[in-house]
């Protein structure tokens, strides 16, 4: 069996409330609210079986959710890491104007045992599976007692070992140690922020994110898939540059829109050969896939998506100017 496993490492329970306006130290009611299991690897997972590709969920959950998480729509791609106590809550605030405030809470910190049955976890996931992918997704939690995070060279040695292509979508402290040590990682997907913030200086056309990008896979990333918000995604490799972008039908909630942008991106890859044999360019197939599922998403009021994207089409190129600007607020 194929397929594609991720980990969530930081399971969460999204919160979404949904308001006509939101002032700052104000009361507001809510006009709906609702409440489901996420961690970004769920979000991946929930879009690829979206779109027909199996996927499996690995993802670490309080005890006090789980019950909760069995009866979810997403229950039959969840393989749960249980540890005690409640899962963190992360808290979108959506308005009127569709722009969405999002507060997530802390990362609690893994036991050294919880850690162990969740690298235990993605072993069996990936065993079960041939070629598969796996996606590291998310804020990865520090080992408790340690003050460092979790290490995942248990997690790359399992994929490594059965053969898997490798996928990073992580930021902050943990993107800085995988890229010290970037081998094995075929797919990065950082945004504008986290690019810029991984090379060092700011990013202010389409040609300094290529240029960032090229610099990540000089050490050793196979792709680079640069989300640039309103301003579309680059695919970026050693020898080739893909521009696509979409336009959502209208904007619901921005909150998890990178996530199914690279669930769309794989379901892509996952067509590369048939668009091949057709003469089509696989590279430009999943990046306009990626940029339809990201569009997709942010019409949804609910952070996971429910079906394929209908009646959004990508705008591709394959030779961007690079000199144009990126929007002050493409990355909003």
């Amino acid at each position: 069996m194929t397929g594609i496993v991720t980990l969530t490492a930081a399971g969460a329970i999204d919160a979404t409330y949904r308001v006509g306006i939101l002032r700052r130290g104000a009361f507001a009611r809510a006009d709906s609210y609702t409440r489901e299991v996420s961690g970004k690897g769920v979000n991946v997972s929930a879009a690829l079986a979206a779109g027909g590709a199996p996927t499996a969920a690995v993802v670490v959950l309080g005890a006090d959710d789980v019950r909760f998480a069995r009866c979810g729509l997403t229950a039959p791609l969840l393989r749960i890491v249980e540890v005690p106590g409640a899962t963190r809550v992360n808290t979108s605030i959506v308005d009127a104007d569709g722009a969405t405030t999002k507060v997530n809470a802390p990362t609690p910190p893994l036991s050294a045992e919880a850690w162990d049955a969740t690298v235990s976890a993605v072993r069996d996931e990936l065993a079960a599976r041939e070629q598969p992918w796996l996606v590291i997704s998310g804020s990865l939690p520090e080992l408790a007692g340690t003050h460092a995070l979790v290490d995942l060279t248990a997690v790359r040695a399992a994929a490594r070992e059965h053969g898997a292509h490798l996928a990073v979508d992580t930021s902050g402290a943990a993107l800085d140690a995988l890229l010290a040590d970037p081998a094995g990682i075929d797919l990065l997907t950082p945004n504008v922020d986290e690019l810029s913030a991984a090379v060092g200086h700011p990013l202010g056309t389409l040609g300094d994110v290529v240029t960032a990008a090229r610099e990540i896979v000089a050490r050793g990333v196979g792709i680079v898939l640069a989300s640039m918000g309103a301003d579309g995604l680059l695919a970026v490799t050693d020898q080739r540059v893909v521009f696509a972008r979409a336009e959502a039908p209208h904007v619901a909630n921005t909150a998890g829109a990178g996530d199914a942008a690279l669930a769309g991106f794989l379901l892509g890859l996952t067509r590369a050969p048939a668009a091949a044999a057709a003469g089509a360019d696989p590279l430009a197939v999943a990046a306009a896939s990626a940029a339809e599922w990201g569009a997709h998403a942010v019409a949804h009021a609910s952070t996971l998506v429910a079906g394929p994207p209908q009646g959004i089409r990508a705008l591709v190129d394959t030779e961007p100017d690079l000199t144009r600007a990126l929007n002050p607020e493409g990355d909003a």
